[in-house]
């Protein structure tokens, strides 16, 4: 940052964080004011060395030792190091201060990120005889809302979570848990003939986990993103770490290699799992957050990955290299997109790919790429496209917060690797884009995508009315 303070800072301007952009310049003016006085220091610790000769070749002597002199030496003595203790007081506020700075900037964005806050479309999922987005055709009728179609099958209900939880919760039921389930089981079936290895992680983690991996207390806006967990004793104030809720399994998957050393020879690590999410940002009420579009709590099946740059030059470069386009990263990267494409493909859910805008990137990603489907309800909301998954390179960001070093064969200096991470299954959107997708009004009934009915109680076809009992 120190060296390239100009492009940190139009970089957060590209990504809407204007508070912390002028954060590598003032960087840069704490680090000169800290070399000038290192360098004035040295000269306080050189006369400190001669001081204490002195003292020395001055007790020697003994009584013969001018009282004036030796008390003088003394007084300067005592000086010398109350300076170089304030001195170094100093140094260390002033390196607290500059990793402060520098944690709150976020990564830089790829090149092939678009500058602005308008996402480039680069693809369809099962678009294959239509030019252009399928809403237009269909942006005349809304279709009915997932929230409706649940309350008439039986497998949603709103009210009693609002009684017991509040808005923004919600139960499945029935069919509505058994499709959950089914949904987990085909998102890893895919991963797994890819090779990705399966794992649970643990829904609380350290405040300071969440934090490398670029989950604030609050985001760019100042809205409340996470829950924080009290202890028994009161978290910190009892001298034990703070904990939070994981707003996404990539936290805890992030975390497990944290102060850990990688061989080059063994990644890319590909990890795969299901866990609950917490997100205390739930949107406001309304069209665009209705019912199961945006919650507090979910199940999400998350990938996350570790991959070494292109060769060992490129480790910690936060340039990328002439061999970028060829590297791991964007080799697993291409991976997590196909598993994404596969799994919607399958779902038969109508779907456009997006290269998303660098005011669109969390923190710690470089690069973003969103797939949203359409959902018949939300035609007066972005022509009915609502992101399904999302899949981002976050490059070395977390890795150095999180101090996951990375060792090459034949030694050398250890560098960071990248993380990547992307959602298999986002389960509420996803059954609420089935629901509405595979409505029949006329039968009132729903289709179920063939691919998930090995899981369903006697291979349903389709879910039709239920009783909470049934």
């Amino acid at each position: 940052m120190r060296q390239n303070p100009g492009l940190y800072e139009q970089n957060c301007l590209d990504r809407n964080y204007p508070a912390v952009a002028g954060n590598a310049w003032k960087i840069l003016d704490i680090h000169s004011k800290l070399v000038g006085k290192q360098r004035e220091t040295l000269d306080l610790r050189r006369r400190n060395n001669e001081v204490g000769k002195s003292i020395q070749r001055q007790a020697g002597l003994g009584d013969d030792a001018p009282e004036a002199g030796r008390r003088a030496l003394l007084e300067e003595a005592k000086k010398l190091k109350e300076d170089l203790k304030q001195f170094e007081q100093w140094e260390g506020e002033a390196a607290e201060e500059m990793l402060a700075l520098g944690l709150e900037v976020p990564n830089l964005s790829s090149d092939v990120t678009p500058v602005g806050d308008r996402p480039v479309v680069v693809g369809y999922i099962n678009e294959l005889d239509i030019v252009g987005p399928v809403a237009k055709e269909e942006a005349g009728t809304a279709g009915r809302s997932h929230v409706d179609i649940g309350k008439v099958l039986g497998i949603l209900d709103f009210e009693a979570s609002a009684t017991t939880s509040g808005w923004g919760w919600y139960f499945l039921q029935n069919k509505g848990a058994l499709l959950e389930q089914a949904l987990i089981q085909y998102a890893l079936e895919v991963a797994i003939k890819r090779g990705w290895k399966v794992m649970t992680p643990p829904t609380l983690v350290y405040e300071h986990i969440a934090s490398a991996c670029g989950f604030m207390p609050r985001d760019a806006n100042g809205e409340t993103q996470r829950y924080e967990v009290a202890g028994e004793e009161g978290g910190q104030k009892s001298g034990k770490p703070s904990l939070v809720l994981a707003g996404t399994a990539e936290i805890p998957f992030a975390g497990s290699q944290a102060n850990k050393t990688l061989m080059a020879s063994e990644l890319p690590l590909k990890v795969i799992g299901p866990s609950r999410c917490y997100r205390a940002e739930a949107g406001a009420r309304g069209v665009d957050t209705k019912g199961l579009y945006r919650v507090h709590e979910f199940t999400k099946v998350e990938m996350f990955a570790w991959t070494a740059p292109a060769t060992p030059q490129d480790v910690g470069d936060r340039f990328g290299s002439g061999e970028e386009e060829e590297s791991q990263t964007d080799l697993v990267f291409d991976e997590m997109l196909a598993i994404q494409k596969e799994i919607l493909e399958g779902l038969g859910l109508r779907a456009q790919v997006l290269e998303m805008p660098s005011t669109d990137l969390g923190a710690a990603a470089a690069r973003k790429v969103d797939i949203e489907a359409f959902f018949p309800s939300r035609t007066s909301i972005n022509e009915g496209y609502g992101e399904l998954t999302s899949a981002s390179i976050c490059t070395d960001h977390q890795s150095r917060r999180l101090g996951t070093r990375l060792k090459f064969p034949g030694g050398g200096s250890l560098g960071f690797p990248h993380t990547l991470n992307g959602t298999a299954v986002a389960v509420p959107r996803v059954i609420a884009c089935i629901l509405e997708n595979g409505w029949s009004e006329e039968d009132r009934t729903v289709t179920i995508p063939e691919c998930l009915r090995k899981w369903m109680p006697g291979q349903s076809a389709t879910i039709s009315r239920q009783r909470h009992n049934g």
